[in-house]
């Protein structure tokens, strides 16, 4: 059997029913950490504010692609990906809709809700939660954009999770000024910071993420490289 036949495209749909809590943050490095480690990995922009394209104007050209797709053109642009060899993909959806909600996630292997840690945030994400279990669809929620040093807080905002019936991802990614100044210069964490924070705890969500879509033998960043050398 040829090796092509073998590959196998990952499809990971980014989703969150609330604003702010970082979403296309999230879709731009994990797509960057795939491409990183190694892998053909491509980001699908489906915000009519396309700040993800913007992103990827600002890096004229460096990995990794992106590309806009309105919401039923999804499933067209992941086979097109799929067929030339595409690893992993990474859909970033808007947040209030619920037609790119549902076709990224219906079209998904893994979905991730980021949430910030807040009351009105973890409110608002149960919407999504439902939606991706009527999806069947394995979910699970990242906690973003909140207090660097504060572990109770997270403490109590994954017990509500789990009380909602939902799982929560081991690694959060806290509120970093890092990733505001990355982005603005059209740059990873990697790029901007490669031995802080930041940089570490993308390669560790990337490297979870992979476990999660059983990729086997998933390189590691530059980042984690450093870490366990």
């Amino acid at each position: 059997m040829s090796t092509h036949s073998l590959h196998h495209t990952r499809t990971v749909a980014i989703v969150s029913q609330k604003g702010g809590a970082g979403k296309t943050t999230l879709a731009i490095h994990l797509a960057a950490a795939a491409a990183l480690a190694g892998r053909v990995s491509l980001l699908i922009d489906t915000d009519p504010q396309a700040s993800a394209s913007q992103w990827a104007e600002w890096r004229q050209g460096a990995p990794p692609e992106v590309i806009d797709s309105a919401p039923p053109r999804i499933p067209a642009k992941i086979a097109a990906a799929a067929a030339q060899g595409a690893d992993l993909i990474v859909i970033d959806t808007p947040p209030h809709a619920d037609l790119a909600a549902s076709k990224a996630a219906e079209c998904a292997d893994l979905v991730l809700i980021p949430c910030r840690p807040s009351a009105f945030d973890l409110a608002a994400m149960r919407t999504t939660l439902r939606l991706v279990e009527l999806l069947s669809r394995p979910a699970f929620v990242v906690f973003a954009a909140g207090p660097p040093t504060a572990p109770h807080i997270y403490a109590d905002a994954r017990e509500l999770v789990t009380g909602f019936g939902g799982q929560t991802c081991p690694i959060i990614l806290p509120d970093r000024a890092a990733y505001r100044h990355a982005v603005a210069g059209g740059q990873t964490v990697f790029e901007f910071d490669p031995g802080r924070k930041a940089a570490s705890e993308i390669a560790q969500l990337h490297m979870w993420t992979c476990e999660q879509l059983h990729m086997s033998a998933c390189p590691q960043t530059p980042a984690q490289q450093r870490k366990t050398a």
